[in-house]
């Protein structure tokens, strides 16, 4: 027997080779090679399709290390330097493989994807075959697990078809934004290494509710899909709304639907003061819970430049004000029920130590304080010439909620409508079907002469103007603290948020931001702000990783709208949501 054929009892030959174990996955075949740790990848791929002598383009091919979940895409290195020994077994295998992919608008069908990719760029080039922009606000999530159905056999799909039956989620299915953070793929790490299998069945989703240049010109898959996602967020009830605004947003399902185009009757406006806003008005002040009103106060209030100031009484409106809110760089949040006649602005106001919540309550002229209120953010005026549009878009959105009760105005549409597909299953257990369907009918003469596209975009402003559009929950342990509490994390803020009640307990802006960090030691996430100490966290029931990506995430986003750059800068959000920088 020759020298190099002995084999030593640590696996190696007498000439320093050592057998190197790889499953080839397209043919089903193990093939054993007779390597040495200085071979290099490429070299390694090269001898094993010699080997095989099988005439077949082996270009996506790639070795996986199944031990250590990684793919060995560096070709220039050597076995060694992987740290590949005798006891490795690799796999040689595509890197595209087929997806099954469910769509923001239930949809599924089958895509290939590149499982060797992060699921950053994966994303990328998926929305770039649906033609959808600004893949950087949308990720891939796993379905929700329901235990008490068996699982269905993927196999018995005929891998033909592109688009699959049946939706995987329907109301009640446990489809939900509050705790479900955990199912999102980690976006700087590959398909195959967060154990994503061929066929296995993903959600995209909008994960960043930061929207860019949402334009119908250009994007009108991209408003679909954003339409669809909305949609399901408000009739899963995963974000709340008042009884209004179900019916308003059933009334332009509806009109999605096609179902009906009759004429729009010159319907009144509700009763606001819309002759320009008084000297000195009246206004209730607070900061009131969420589950009860108790806490607001009355003051006679003035609008001037950009600041608000709060009196007492009437009579001392020439005097010292009790309070001054200077809005600029605040954010304003409308909370409007009609029928019940609440016109409430939110005002999430910068302080030195975070953000200051106050509540304001509107008897009259609520268009004009809104308006005033989100040109005052900008750092404009009433004067400004956009003062008396931004109050005509303002009462235009009232409009689409008031419920006129005149019949007359009633007229019947070619086909039936089914409440149960247009809103939630609180308002199907408080009415009866024939009742929803009256209310959702009135509704719809306020929308029934916009376009198709018109009523998808009007739907999405709608759920991005209710108070709880966009936030993820996290359970948490703040630094110091005892008990379990909430924190939320939306495009351009930290909510500390009482864990029981859902109450903001405190938040801190983006913009005050100095750095955010990981000690990934004992999972803990510190974040400091300007002028104020550092905020320290323990994520309860998901990895630290999850929230440092949702921070990054938005902090990438904010810079690209600021910069107004529509290239994808792939490294950057890597660093950002990865801990790099």
């Amino acid at each position: 027997m020759a020298l190099d054929g002995i084999r030593m009892p640590d696996g190696c030959y007498a000439d320093g080779t050592w057998e190197l174990k790889m499953h080839v996955t397209d043919l089903h075949r193990d093939v054993s090679l007779r390597v040495t740790g200085e071979i290099h990848i490429g070299g390694v791929m090269l001898k094993l399709v010699e080997k095989l002598d099988v005439k077949k383009d082996w270009s996506d091919h790639a070795l996986w290390w199944e031990k250590k979940k990684t793919w060995l895409l560096k070709t220039h290195w050597t076995l060694d330097k992987y740290g590949i020994q005798a006891d490795a077994r690799l796999l040689f295998t595509p890197q595209h493989k087929l997806l099954r992919l469910q769509l923001p608008n239930m949809k599924h069908m089958k895509v290939k994807v590149n499982f060797s990719d992060r699921v950053f760029k994966a994303v990328s080039d998926i929305c770039k075959t649906f033609n959808i922009r600004h893949p950087e606000e949308l990720s891939l999530l796993r379905k929700p697990r329901d235990p008490k159905k068996k699982k269905k056999k993927l196999e018995e799909a005929e891998e033909d078809d592109l688009e699959l039956q049946g939706p995987l989620l329907t109301p009640g299915s446990g489809e939900c934004c509050i705790h479900f953070p955990c199912r999102w793929l980690d976006s700087s790490r590959s398909l195959m290494e967060q154990d994503v299998k061929e066929n296995e069945v993903l959600l995209l989703r909008f994960k960043y509710h930061s929207f860019f240049d949402l334009n119908p010109k250009y994007d009108a898959i991209r408003v679909n899909q954003l339409y669809e996602q909305s949609k399901w967020a408000i009739l899963l009830e995963e974000i709340e709304c008042t009884e209004e605004e179900m019916m308003m947003f059933a009334a332009l399902q509806v009109k999605e639907l096609a179902c009906v185009s009759v004429p729009n009757p010159d319907f009144p406006v509700p009763a606001f003061n819309c002759h320009g806003m008084k000297t000195c008005s009246p206004l209730f002040l607070g900061k009131p819970k969420k589950l009860t009103l108790k806490g607001y106060k009355q003051y006679w209030c003035t609008f001037k430049d950009i600041t608000i100031s709060c009196y007492k009484s009437k009579e001392e409106a020439h005097g010292t004000p009790a309070h001054q809110m200077n809005l600029r760089g605040c954010e304003v949040t409308p909370d409007v029920n009609i029928s019940g006649q609440k016109f409430n602005i939110k005002l999430l106001i910068p302080v030195a130590d975070g953000m200051n919540e106050i509540w304001l309550r509107c008897d009259m002229q609520y268009a004009h304080w809104m308006a005033a209120c989100r040109l005052a953010s900008k750092g404009k005026t009433m004067a400004d010439s956009s003062y008396n549009l931004e109050v005509q878009n303002i009462l235009s959105f009232l409009k689409m909620q008031h419920m006129n009760p005149d019949p007359q105005f009633i007229e019947p549409i070619t086909t039936d409508i089914n409440p149960e597909c247009l809103v939630s299953p609180r308002y199907l257990k408080k009415y009866k079907n024939k009742q929803i369907s009256a209310r959702i009918l009135e509704a719809h003469q306020n929308v029934a002469q916009m376009s198709l596209i018109e009523a998808k975009m009007r739907f999405i402003q709608a759920w991005q103007s209710l108070p709880e559009f966009g936030i993820t929950h996290f359970l948490a342990k703040f630094q110091g603290g005892k008990r379990d509490e909430l924190i939320g994390i939306t495009y351009n803020r930290l909510i500390r948020m009482d864990a029981s009640t859902g109450d903001a307990i405190k938040t801190w802006r983006f913009s005050n931001m100095k750095q955010w960090n990981v000690n990934w030691e004992i999972k803990m996430v510190k974040v400091e702000f300007a002028d104020e100490p550092c905020l320290s966290f323990i994520c309860a029931e998901v990895d630290c990783k999850v929230v440092h990506e949702f921070i990054g995430g938005y902090i990438f986003l904010s810079t690209r709208a600021k910069d107004q750059n529509e290239s994808l800068d792939e490294e950057m959000f890597y660093k950002l949501t990865s801990g790099w920088i």
